[in-house]
């Protein structure tokens, strides 16, 4: 008011600008931008070093295995691949966490700006907060179960898994749910919490299982011979040399009918490569048998599940172990 009678009485006199009354209007706005600017830029910033991370990560593997794509590292030592997939989906993780984080500190500091007493809205925060976990559990739940299931490396992205409700390959883990897009095609989103075991077929190896039942009145023990060489054969091949990571081997006859005689043989192969290597046997036993004027009854794959042969998992081959020694009876006490 005072301006303004100055430039009344005297229109030459300068218009000096009252900043006290502009800050003291604008001050909340200012400060609110602020925050949601500095929020911004701090989600940004931390995003993009958790990325740089991810990427020296990948890519020094990828120098170190000398590869230029992921896939490729299939072919290489397969700690490399669990390295890659398990940095990608922490980061994935982390940029959750990132977001969630800086947003509830920028809420609480807008909510501080507009006269709301710090105290009391972390006071109440906690409260609601020990509301939402007695009340939303299960998210609760899910969040916990899928930083766990992370940081223990049960799964990764590009893992084929079973998770119970789906199957397939995972694409993507949040905190609270994991995206699986099964054979055919189905995009699956798994809470974490509903996740009770993992069933990981990317880890390690895997192992290619098949049953042929021959007629019953076939000789047994040349079957058998002629099955492990075609494998033999197969795990030569320089192209299938890489698949398949230890000899192959018939674990013998694993039930016996009327009709015919089931007999199993087995290989140990990459994760990636395990239904190649299925086909590609297959397809040469069967070729192996009409050469010997077998006619097979059927063909088929078979899964292993609990301790189903449970025994035979280190192979056909018994432990090498030292003989006990004979001791006479006249010598024993």
């Amino acid at each position: 008011m005072d301006l303004l009678l100055a430039a009344a009485t005297d229109p030459a006199a300068p218009i000096a600008f009252d900043w006290d009354a502009f800050w003291t209007m604008w001050r909340v706005p200012i400060r609110i931008v602020a925050i949601l600017l500095v929020a911004v830029l701090l989600r940004v910033a931390l995003h993009f070093t958790i990325r740089r991370v991810v990427d020296q990560v990948v890519n020094g593997i990828k120098r170190k295995q000398n590869v230029d794509d992921t896939q490729a590292l299939m072919a290489s030592p397969l700690q490399a691949v669990r390295v890659v997939q398990r940095t990608r989906t922490l980061g994935s993780v982390l940029n959750n966490v990132v977001t969630v984080v800086v947003a509830g500190i920028a809420l609480v500091l807008i909510l501080g700006e507009l006269n709301f007493n710090a105290v009391a809205i972390v006071s109440a925060a906690g409260v609601v907060g020990a509301g939402l976990a007695f009340g939303a559990q299960n998210i609760v739940k899910d969040m916990l179960n899928g930083i766990f299931m992370v940081a223990e490396d049960q799964l990764g992205v590009g893992d084929v898994v079973d998770v119970g409700p789906a199957a397939g390959v995972v694409e993507a883990v949040g905190i609270r749910v994991t995206q699986v897009r099964d054979v055919n095609g189905v995009l699956w989103f798994v809470r974490n919490g509903e996740i009770l075991r993992v069933g990981n077929m990317s880890q390690g190896w895997t192992r290619v299982v098949i049953d042929l039942a021959v007629p019953y009145s076939a000789d047994v023990d040349q079957v058998q011979d002629a099955m492990l060489n075609t494998a033999n054969e197969l795990a030569a091949i320089p192209k299938w040399k890489r698949a398949i990571i230890d000899q192959p081997e018939v674990w013998g006859i694993q039930s016996i009918s009327e009709e015919h005689v089931v007999i199993r043989i087995v290989a140990k192969t990459r994760s990636s490569d395990r239904d190649n290597v299925d086909r590609e046997l297959r397809s040469r036993l069967k070729k192996t048998l009409d050469a010997m004027d077998i006619v097979l009854p059927s063909l088929t794959s078979v899964v292993l599940t609990g301790f189903d042969s449970a025994s035979s998992v280190q192979g056909a081959r018994a432990p090498r172990t030292v003989p006990t020694p004979h001791v006479p009876r006249s010598k024993r006490k």
